[in-house]
């Protein structure tokens, strides 16, 4: 989905609606099926990271859940210490594959 490919500019947010026009022109189904298919697959994801699930997509990536402990936080404009309470995070961590393309386009890039 480079930018060049699908018209967007360079920094833009891919939206739901992004990933939906992609699978609409690449796979065939109508507008209302891919929007729904993207839809069943961010789904799942959320279902997935809230069971505490790891989801690993391969050559792109895998979403994990952390739990991170009680600790004392700061407020920086007061200074006054405030206890955070623990809490889940879901963390993405790129695949190695994901990394190469990144750093290729940069080099790419940083050689023009």
């Amino acid at each position: 989905m480079s930018n060049a490919r699908n018209g967007r500019e360079s920094g833009k947010t891919v939206t739901r609606a992004d990933l939906s026009e992609v699978v609409y022109q690449r796979v065939g189904l109508s507008r209302t099926e891919s929007a729904e298919l993207v839809q069943s697959v961010l789904d799942e994801i959320c279902d997935a990271a809230e069971r505490g699930e790891t989801v690993k997509l391969s050559g792109f990536g895998s979403f994990v859940v952390r739990s991170k402990g009680e600790r004392v936080g700061r407020n920086p404009k007061t200074g006054v210490e405030v206890p955070i309470l623990p809490r889940r995070v879901l963390v993405f961590k790129p695949s190695n594959v994901l990394k190469a393309r990144i750093n290729a386009k940069e080099n790419a890039a940083a050689k023009e």
